[in-house]
């Protein structure tokens, strides 16, 4: 039959992604000690703030200009889901939401017809260093989706599925089921009106650690027709099948056929993301993703007139206490605690 691997690309800046899912971006930043603020204690001279992206000294401000991240902006027509691997995130939204997330946890927001968040990353340690890696990852909503009610849900650390596989000689290979199964093990259902939530569509996003010489199997995805990607983000030397992959890249695979994976020398961290197409046309500009330029259009006029509820911080940056832990308010004013 062939082998597994359709084609292999280097990783650029965002990651390229293949339809249902439309962008990924990996931010890995080695963030000093805080301040009073949560900002950096370190001093901000050079930096060009509001568009720091250089990566200087190891960490990026983003947009932000007194903590790290990126203050209101707005959504449309699709989701985000952010998987913070260390490091916390703050969030803000013009529903009146906010959250504390980070070490594992994940966020799936559904912008659908308009949403304005912050994601800010408060830096909570004074005396120690505040490493921050996290996966964002732009997954579309199909036309009839597109405008439904803003949405947003916390996946807890504790409530996500942890696959733990030892191959034949003991080495351990570990897979958090963000959306989707694998070995039994289901993830926490997705928004309403994603379309993850649609069986069907097989959508399925793996976070996976390998010990080094570890072997693991990618089960065939359940619909055949499923478009599956790898990502090789850490660990030089993996292999799919009878392929070796160089340094950091994107793999396709074929989604109807298991894939064995080796991890090489080092450890290996990946990321698997698969799904059916939508099959749809995408127009995009910025922030919005809607099917036709016309629909671009008037989600910004929507916007200007709108600002899709207004946002109701004090600031455009806002960032919860020091002390807060992790946690999410919902709209309604139902708290959900961030867990064990």
């Amino acid at each position: 039959m062939g082998s597994v691997v359709i084609e292999v690309v280097a990783l650029g800046v965002p990651w390229a992604t293949v339809d249902p899912f439309l962008f990924c971006m990996h931010h890995d930043d080695a963030y000093p000690s805080g301040n009073d603020q949560l900002g950096p204690a370190a001093s901000l001279a050079g930096r060009d703030l509001g568009q720091d992206f250089g990566g200087r000294d190891g960490w990026s401000m983003y947009h932000g200009q007194t903590v790290p991240g990126f203050p209101q902006h707005p959504h449309r027509g699709f989701e985000t889901v952010t998987v913070v691997r260390r490091g916390y995130v703050d969030h803000a939204d013009s529903l009146g939401a906010a959250a504390r997330y980070g070490a594992g946890d994940v966020q799936w927001v559904t912008a659908g017809a308009g949403i304005v968040h912050a994601e800010m990353f408060p830096l909570l340690e004074r005396s120690e260093p505040n490493p921050l890696e996290l996966l964002q990852i732009w997954l579309n909503l199909p036309a009839a989706d597109k405008l439904a009610p803003p949405h947003f849900s916390m996946l807890w650390r504790h409530d996500i599925p942890v696959c733990i596989v030892r191959d034949d000689a003991g080495r351990v290979s570990e897979v958090a089921v963000v959306a989707g199964g694998f070995d039994g093990k289901r993830a926490p259902p997705p928004p309403p009106r994603s379309w993850a939530a649609r069986r069907d569509a097989d959508v399925a996003i793996w976070s996976i650690r390998m010990q080094p010489g570890a072997s693991l199997t990618l089960p065939p995805a359940a619909n055949p027709s499923a478009v599956r990607t790898l990502y090789v983000y850490r660990g030089d030397g993996v292999r799919v099948g009878d392929k070796r992959l160089e340094g950091r890249c994107a793999a396709r695979l074929r989604a109807d056929a298991p894939a064995r994976l080796d991890a090489g020398e080092q450890p290996a961290e990946l990321l698997v993301l698969q799904g059916r197409a939508i099959g749809e046309p995408v127009a995009q500009h910025g922030p919005f993703v809607m099917n036709t330029r016309a629909e671009l259009q008037q989600a910004f006029a929507d916007y200007q007139r709108t600002r899709f509820g207004g946002w109701p911080w004090p600031s455009d940056d806002p960032v919860h206490g020091r002390d807060a832990g992790r946690f999410a308010r919902h709209a309604d004013g139902r708290i959900e605690p961030g867990g064990r």
